[in-house]
Parts: structure tokens; sequence; C-alpha cells
């Protein structure tokens, strides 16, 4: 049985080395959240709120890759410590439109500086041709593994 047939080579699996990079952006994002009292969900979910205000948890959870009960729980705490409001009803449908605070953005605003700081480190080493290769071919890749189901 040859190398290929037992499975993912992964010296040279493009797919292996997206995850392993996934995992250390996410880690350094971490320790630069850390200290502000927040992790990825977190950053991320303020972040989505500042860029799309009156998202509603359904549409937060998939934004930030969680389940709706994770975003849920999420969305109390960032509510009780003053980083967004939400109505006590909603004001068509079910869903409970979600919007920062001026503390969430202040929280935002640190959080961002960390994250943009991680995101330079990362692409020290390209020049920034290389920087849009690499947003193109990982674009690419992203809507081939999205299109598989349009074809079925």
């Amino acid at each position: 049985m040859s190398q290929r047939d037992a499975g993912v080579d992964l010296e040279t699996s493009l797919g292996y080395l997206l995850k392993e990079a996934s995992s250390a952006l996410r880690t350094a994002m971490e320790e630069v959240l850390r200290p502000l009292g927040m992790n990825v969900t977190h950053y991320s979910c303020l972040e989505l709120l500042a860029q799309r205000p009156g998202l509603s948890n359904s549409e937060l959870a998939r934004g930030t890759f969680v389940t709706r009960q994770s975003m849920n729980v999420l969305l109390r705490n960032l509510e009780r410590e003053g980083h967004v409001t939400r109505p006590t009803t909603a004001p068509v449908g079910k869903a409970l439109p979600t919007r920062l605070t001026p503390r969430g953005r202040r929280s935002l605003a640190k959080a961002s500086a960390a994250v943009r700081a991680v995101e330079v480190r990362m692409l020290a080493g390209l020049t920034d041709t290389e920087q849009a290769v690499a947003s193109h071919m990982l674009r690419s890749m992203i809507r081939s593994l999205q299109d598989v189901g349009d074809d079925a």
C-alpha cells in the first residue's frame, strides 16, 4: 500500500496546513484577548455587531461559528456586563436584535487593536502581492467548498 492509499500525507496536505494555521491564529488571538477579559468568540460577536448592528442570536451564532445555545449564554453575559443591549420583546417575530453599547464599543476598540497586531505579525513575512494572492486563494477555496451543495 502506497503512502497515498494510506490516508492524508500531513507533510503535503493543504487542508492540514490550513487547520494548523487556523489553530495557531486562534491561539495567538486568545493570548492577546485574555488580558482584556475576552476570548475569540466574545471578540467576534462584538466585531460582528459593530459592523452589522441588530443581528439576532442565530445570525451571531452563524457568524461566530458557535451554537445558538452558546451564543445565547454569551449574549446574556455581555448584556449583564453592559457591552450589548437587547429589547425585552422582539419588535418583529421572535428575534431580539442586539446592539453594542458605548462600553461595548470601547472594549471592542481595544480588542480590535490587539487582534490587528496578531494579523500584522502573521503577515509580516509576506509582500502586499503575496497577501493579495493568499486572500484570493483562500476565498476561492471557501467558494469551492460552499458550492458543493449547489451541485447536488
